[in-house]
């Protein structure tokens, strides 16, 4: 019998990252290859199998547009797949919206609807959309699935997602949302895979890259986030502002005379970490500086992630597990103790040495909070619900 394959999409700014799964069995997802399309100056495609070696690493014309770059992956991937069929290729999309809160098949009234919502995320909303309209395109006979990151947050009670503002207006869609849904969503899997009792603990998950966020787990349920309405809300990112008052941004459009246009650029592009420091956005590049402007950007994205998560805490009424997953979170010695330093209080108490080399437990035996470190992987929870899709 014909073996299937599932390929996962997960679009970023300037790369797609993809994963390709066979289906295994009714239940199991095989990986068979994880890769990136970078889409910068040199747009170049990099693929792994399972067991890491290299399958692929090229350089593609950088004079071609976007769509065909990612049609070079999908030759690549085909040529991969054999003797195996395409089942179809799933998709991360950030914004759901209210409408969108499980996944569902890629339809182009389905596309047109999503692509309704890119007020709600001006520069996430066309990411996610690209290569859905480059492989609509290009191999119109392969079904798409969507799968939203804001669809982990419906279980938020209303009070936690209302905003105070005139009521007519959370009718209207202005309420808070959360994003990184697709990660919470494996952290959460994870964690009951581990230990069902550790699934059910008061836990904090600290999704921390470029873009971050916080989100409050009970029984494996999202119950309070940081990131509202935007993926600009909550804690300071690598270009992105997180929580600010709305007076600055009042201030800026009438005091300053700021277009909304500019004004967008500075809060989603020149700001956090990279705006604070005013050398980078990538926390390797400062944490290897020894300018005092990039110990402050580091400072200040360290002291918003404690405060963020004592509220949390405060939700949940306690805090009993504390997980860092991520770029930052799964790689950032320094930024994870300097978080849990902040938390001391709550009963967190890391042991340095488990902290350093990353292991999976970082805290201490004594430790009032279980501190750990896991990987996340949003593709192969894109896989599973696209499986799931296509066997409905």
């Amino acid at each position: 019998m014909t073996r299937r394959s599932i390929l996962a999409l997960n679009a970023g700014s300037s790369s797609i990252k993809f994963a390709l799964y066979d289906i295994a069995s009714s239940q199991d997802l095989q990986l068979v290859s994880r890769g990136t399309l970078d889409l910068g100056d040199t747009p170049t495609l990099r693929a792994k199998a399972a067991n890491g070696t290299v399958q692929c690493e090229r350089q593609l014309a950088a004079d071609k547009p976007r769509d065909a770059a990612i049609g070079e992956m999908l030759n690549w991937v085909q040529s991969e797949i054999g003797e195996r069929n395409l089942l179809c290729a799933g998709h991360r999309v950030v914004h759901g919206g209210s409408e969108f809160i499980e996944p569902v098949r890629l339809t182009p009234d389905i596309i047109d609807a999503i692509d309704r919502l890119t007020p709600l995320a001006p520069l996430h909303q066309p990411r996610s959309l690209a290569p859905v309209r480059a492989i609509a395109a290009l191999q119109p006979d392969l079904p798409q699935v969507g799968c939203f990151d804001t669809a982990f947050h419906q279980t938020i009670d209303p009070l936690v997602r209302r905003f105070a503002l005139p009521r007519q207006y959370e009718g209207q869609g202005l309420r808070r949302y959360g994003f990184h849904g697709l990660s919470y969503e494996y952290i959460a899997g994870r964690l009951s895979g581990i230990s069902p009792t550790l699934a059910t603990k008061r836990t904090i998950v600290a999704h921390l890259g470029n873009g971050a966020s916080l989100c409050a787990l009970q029984q494996g349920k999202s119950i309070d986030t940081t990131m509202g309405f935007s993926a600009l809300d909550g804690l300071v990112m690598g270009t992105r502002c997180g929580a600010i008052d709305p007076g600055v941004l009042l201030y800026f459009l009438l005091e300053r005379g700021i277009a909304a246009e500019e004004l967008q650029t500075i809060l989603y592009e020149k700001s956090g970490l990279l705006g604070v420091s005013g050398i980078s956005g990538d926390m390797r590049t400062l944490e290897a500086s020894n300018d005092p402007r990039a110990h402050e950007a580091m400072a200040l994205f360290a002291f918003r992630a404690a405060r963020e998560a004592a509220a949390l805490a405060n939700t949940m009424g306690g805090l009993e597990c504390l997980v860092f997953t991520a770029g930052i979170g799964e790689r950032s010695a320094s930024i994870r103790n300097a978080i849990c330093e902040k938390l001391t209080w709550l009963g967190v108490v890391l042991e340095e040495h488990a902290n350093d080399t990353h292991a999976e437990i970082i805290s201490r035996s004594e430790s009032k909070v279980e501190v750990r470190v896991i990987a996340t992987d949003e593709e192969s929870v894109v896989a599973r619900h696209s499986r799931k899709v296509m066997q409905a």
